[in-house]
Order: C-alpha cells, then sequence, then structure tokens
C-alpha cells in the first residue's frame, strides 16, 4: 500500500477529516472511472461516488491494508454499481435509433458505437451486465470478478456463457445480427 494513503487512513481511523478528504481527493478519479460503466448520467454519477467514499468511510476499519486502497475501493464501487442496476430494475432498454448496422466500420462514429453498446447491454439482466463489462471493458479476469463480488468462479463463468447468449439473441430480435455479420 502506498504510504500516503497508509498515514491517511490511519488517521481518518482517528477522526481526521482532512485526512479522510485527502483519500477522496487521490481516488475520486478513479472511482468515478468505475462507476462511468454504470450510469452515463452527470448526478447520478457523483450520486454514486459519493455512496462509495460514504461507506468507505464507515468500513474503514475493517479495511486490512493488505492490498492497495485502489482495489478495496473499486469492490465497493463495482458493489454500489450493481446495486444501483438492480434498484433501477428492467427498466425501458436505452434506444437504438440512429444506428447504421450496414455503414462501414471506418464511418462508426465512437461515440455512436459506445451508445449502442451500452443500449444492448442495458437489455441484460444486472448480474450478466456487470460480468461482460467487467470482463470487456475493464479487463477483469473471471477470479478478479468473482474476487470483486463475492461470487463463485463458477458462477462468474455460468453468468458470462448466458449473458453472451443473452446479447446474441438480443442483437439478432434487434435484426443486428444479419445486417453486420456481428456473430458473438
Amino acid at each position: 500500500m502506498d504510504e500516503t494513503d497508509r498515514s491517511d487512513i490511519v488517521a481518518a481511523r482517528s477522526g481526521n477529516e482532512a485526512a479522510f478528504a485527502r483519500l477522496v481527493g487521490r481516488h475520486q478519479p478513479a472511482v468515478a472511472g468505475i462507476l462511468w460503466r454504470f450510469t452515463r448520467e452527470p448526478a447520478r454519477l457523483e450520486e454514486l461516488v459519493q455512496d462509495v467514499f460514504v461507506e468507505a468511510y464507515f468500513g474503514l476499519d475493517g479495511y486490512r491494508g493488505e492490498a492497495p486502497l485502489e482495489r478495496w475501493l473499486a469492490r465497493i464501487a463495482t458493489r454500489i454499481g450493481y446495486r444501483f442496476w438492480k434498484k433501477r430494475g428492467r427498466q425501458a432498454p436505452a434506444p437504438l435509433d440512429g444506428f447504421d448496422p450496414v455503414a462501414p466500420a471506418d464511418d462508426l462514429d465512437p461515440a455512436a458505437a459506445g451508445a449502442l453498446v451500452h443500449a444492448l447491454l442495458s437489455r441484460l439482466p444486472p448480474a450478466e451486465r456487470l460480468v461482460l463489462t467487467l470482463m470487456y471493458f475493464d479487463g477483469c479476469s473471471i477470479a478478479d470478478i468473482a474476487g470483486r463480488m463475492g461470487w463463485s468462479r463458477a458462477m462468474v463463468k455460468m453468468r458470462a456463457y448466458r449473458a453472451r447468449r443473452r446479447l446474441k439473441e438480443i442483437a439478432g430480435k434487434e435484426r443486428l445480427v444479419e445486417k453486420t455479420g456481428w456473430t458473438s
């Protein structure tokens, strides 16, 4: 663990608010980056980041310091984001409007591609969406995901398999498979 983090953690555990504020200042961008995967709404993102640091503050005595603070905060952020998705339930999925599946890939606007992926993933149940997000956007291994969520590796593998299968079905229903040739 970083020595600066260590000293600020010790001070924050003793009630030093400035020390905790320094921890927040150092780690807030990374936490916000994780939570950006869960919401694209700036106000909601800010609330989720605050929730992470509130939970971290109250759980600071339980932090053992065996792993870097970033990893502990990433675990909290992932769980907060997952709970956010679960609370929202199955709302109306984001629209796929404006996507031209026959346009050459070179012409695809990165923002539009990101919106399309986000819209497709929004159609998955939260657990399946989380597994694919962590695997493909954050580059987490099966073991990493299992550790972050407290799930078994077998459960993560099963959810990844189901998510890929369901995403393929969703894309098929949207007729993206036939138009783009996307198969997995």
